[in-house]
């Protein structure tokens, strides 16, 4: 496929691949995997920071918001419900220049989070959305503001062609539209036809397309077959940091995808480990941090259920490494490590304040604990 790039405000991405916001998978480490294989090329999101948190200067968001001096553009995810409070969080970033490019979080399906009006709920109340877009692009200034959405809370509450319009009247830069509802959580098939419908409805910004993307080669059809300008890339990396290099390739025109052996994904693995125990200044903390991506990156090999419980309590990197050094290191890159990965489930009924579905304009209902989570998937 013929180089693109995708135009976020000052930004050239090249190509038009970006890093979705991830809780507890997308920090400074796992940023920099990625980057090294896509050498350098692409997006790379922070995970959601929640705008209290970060205006209260909370001591572990503000260990979130640290960016490796190699990354460029900055950018950081925010979650907000209350304008003035989203508002002054952005401001913030801009005063002491935290970040080069700030997304918004319309799109996280997590019961904690719907529940209080927030992320894919939000969307529903027009001019809740209205009001945060609003606040946030004022405070941004020269730096670009951009959403990520779903299609609504479910099929009986679709929201995304709205919420589309409405963010381009407000000045927002660029739409990531996840190709779900708040009711499918991660479960069935994402809607590529509500990306290029998004696309039509608002050609005035870039369009992402987001949703069952778990190779190059998917990213680079769901392109064609929409019209977007980009793509993000989610639950398709995880244990598998080298696909961001896979997806330079592709849209550069060469290279076959990556099918590293055992032995290469234990390297990762390790470095990963390493760089989370650095991050953290606490070794022991650090591998235990890396725990959560063990089945990712083993999905497939012949591992062993309790080798890979083993590996799943390690708290230390010479226990990691002599772990990983009783594995079959010399194991080719399995048929079964192929395809989707992470969560798959579906929900089917999303938790909402009550009354939320009363009046899709009433901005009632958003209760004042809503921001305390300093993070919601």
């Amino acid at each position: 496929m013929t180089a693109t790039q995708l135009q976020i405000g000052p930004h050239t991405v090249t190509p038009p691949v970006v890093l979705a916001p991830m809780a507890g998978i997308t920090n400074a480490p796992f940023r920099t995997l990625c980057r090294e294989f896509s050498g350098g090329k692409g997006l790379f999101v922070s995970e959601m920071i929640t705008t209290r948190a970060l205006v209260e200067r909370d001591a572990k968001t503000m260990r979130l918001i640290h960016f490796d001096g190699s990354e460029k553009p900055r950018s950081i995810q925010l979650y907000g419900v209350d304008p003035v409070t989203v508002g002054k969080a952005v401001r913030m970033i801009v005063d002491e220049d935290l970040a080069d490019h700030i997304d918004l979080n319309f799109g996280c399906p997590v019961p904690k989070v719907t529940r209080k009006g927030g992320g894919s709920a939000l969307p529903y109340k027009r001019n809740l959305l209205r009001s945060i877009l609003r606040e946030a692009v004022t405070g941004a200034g020269s730096l670009p503001v951009t959403m990520k959405m779903r299609k609504g809370i479910d099929d009986d509450h679709i929201t995304y062609l709205d919420a589309g319009r409405i963010a381009v009247e407000e000045g927002v830069t660029a739409i990531a539209l996840h190709g779900r509802t708040a009711a499918q959580h991660y479960g069935g098939t994402a809607d590529w036809d509500a990306i290029a419908r998004l696309k039509e409805s608002v050609p005035e910004i870039p369009v992402l397309g987001n949703g069952d993307i778990w190779s190059a080669d998917d990213a680079t059809r769901m392109m064609r077959e929409t019209g977007c300008d980009g793509v993000v890339v989610g639950r398709g990396c995880l244990g598998r940091p080298w696909l961001f290099g896979d997806l330079v390739a592709a849209f550069e025109g060469g290279g076959a995808p990556a099918r590293p052996t055992l032995r290469e994904v234990a390297a990762v693995m390790r470095r990963h480990a390493e760089l989370l125990a650095e991050w953290l200044e606490d070794e022991e903390r650090g591998v235990i941090d890396f725990r959560k991506h063990v089945a990712w990156y083993t999905k497939g090999f012949s591992v062993g259920s309790e080798m890979r419980k083993r590996l799943a309590i390690t708290s230390s990197l010479a226990e990691l490494d002599a772990l990983l050094a009783e594995l079959d290191l010399d194991q080719e890159w399995p048929a079964g490590a192929d395809g989707p990965r992470g969560r798959t489930s579906g929900r089917n009924r999303v938790v909402l304040p009550d009354g939320w579905l009363d009046d899709p304009y009433d901005c009632a209902g958003v209760s004042a604990d809503a921001e305390l989570d300093t993070s919601g998937g």
